[in-house]
């Protein structure tokens, strides 16, 4: 009796077990897959309530004085958005995106994101991290042949703890790589395992932000999933999540059409032998887009929760200051416990700002294929919403 009795406690328990099991699962936010097999990003299915007139009307007022300041000439480029729970208060397009094709900057003109364009490369990791194709701390030397270096992982190229050199330095490096060549991701990582390139500092010792730990995080997404990294990006995020005016920039395809940049002076800078490189860089798009991938990527529905808080966490203690970097984030961490998260980029002519104020659910975009670091003023748009230290109302 005491043996049929085990039985039936052991049946039980395993009933109860699977019944758990299967609870789990379905409450879990199991992704959509692309054609591919990928996981696909959710729009946001958040529905927030529309915002008050005159809340909207007070917080343009504020916005326009900032562009007043810093943006009233019209020859300087710019396309910039601010949006509170999704709903777009204040939008500014000016200025000519493709001069010698007369093609003025309008909210449909897509941009290039210089190192804004690692937020979604990270995104796009973090996604299969969630679904389980890769595991934050797998050592790369696991996915990408020869790699020489044993203690990097997945997440020390994400928080920039890698030690690795950038890329535009070491192939400056007589006998490196010939420059009138054009590199590409595989190159670089070709370059590291046959160059004897060494290391900066030991891994995850500290903190150096490096363009080739996201050069190679383009290369792990296209090992991992078995398409390009641009198939991958478009399958995972821009697709799914209606970002129409994004993509990835195809060196040999889209030289001609791309919208180019330029110098202050309107001087129209060439493409060099580093523009076919991606991850770091390369991903075109529009703050609209840009809107829509930040409600994403901010709705509970994106990743697990332990897995989201920790691309908003920081890594890097080692020097005593409040600026740090999470998984694919610039942080700023205050003694108050406030938090304020961005990614600004410059590549050639482009600088870019993407500012995410979590706590207030707004996005501030600021967007320009001019050289011009007004750009990174876009932050000063932050106290207009939340208890931020930057002021432009009486700075000179």
């Amino acid at each position: 009796m005491k043996l049929i009795f085990l039985y039936i406690k052991l049946f039980f328990v395993g009933a109860v077990f699977m019944t758990c099991s299967r609870q789990e699962r379905s409450d879990s936010n199991t992704p959509e897959l692309s054609q591919s097999g990928l996981p696909m990003m959710r729009s946001s299915a958040v529905r927030y309530e529309s915002l008050d007139e005159h809340y909207v009307q007070s917080k343009k007022n504020c916005i326009e004085q900032y562009c007043n300041k810093f943006w009233s000439n019209p020859n300087n480029n710019l396309s910039f958005l601010v949006a509170k729970d999704g709903q777009i208060i204040y939008e500014r397009y000016q200025g000519m995106g493709y001069r010698e094709k007369d093609i003025a900057i309008t909210s449909e003109t897509p941009l290039h994101l210089a190192s804004v364009s690692k937020v979604l490369t990270a995104t796009a990791i973090m996604l299969l991290v969630d679904y389980g194709k890769l595991d934050l701390d797998q050592k790369v030397n696991t996915i990408i042949d020869n790699f020489p270096y044993p203690e990097i992982t997945v997440r020390t190229l994400l928080n920039h703890r890698s030690g690795l050199r950038n890329y535009a330095y070491f192939t400056e490096d007589k006998g490196v790589w010939d420059r009138k060549k054009t590199l590409t991701n595989q190159d670089v990582a070709n370059l590291l395992a046959e160059k004897n390139i060494q290391l900066d500092f030991p891994t995850n010792k500290r903190f150096a932000y490096c363009n080739t730990n996201y050069a190679l995080l383009a290369l792990i997404i296209e090992k991992t999933s078995g398409v390009t990294y641009a198939q991958a990006m478009q399958e995972m995020i821009f697709k799914p999540l209606g970002m129409n005016h994004t993509y990835v920039f195809d060196y040999d395809k889209d030289r001609e059409t791309a919208i180019p940049s330029y110098k202050g002076n309107n001087i129209r800078l060439a493409y060099d032998y580093l523009d076919a490189v991606y991850g770091d860089k390369n991903i075109y798009s529009t703050p609209r887009d840009l809107l829509k991938f930040d409600l994403a990527r901010n709705a509970p529905t994106f990743l697990s929760e332990k897995l989201r808080n920790q691309i908003f966490k920081g890594y890097s203690y080692e020097t005593k200051g409040t600026k740090n970097y999470g998984l694919g984030t610039r942080m700023i961490e205050w003694e108050g416990g406030q938090k304020f998260f961005f990614h600004n980029g410059w590549w050639h002519g482009n600088t870019s700002s993407y500012i995410s104020l979590l706590k207030e659910n707004v996005t501030i975009i600021a967007l320009s294929n001019k050289y011009n670091k007004n750009v990174y003023t876009a932050k000063k748009v932050a106290p207009v919403f939340g208890d931020y230290p930057f002021d432009f109302v009486d700075e000179e």
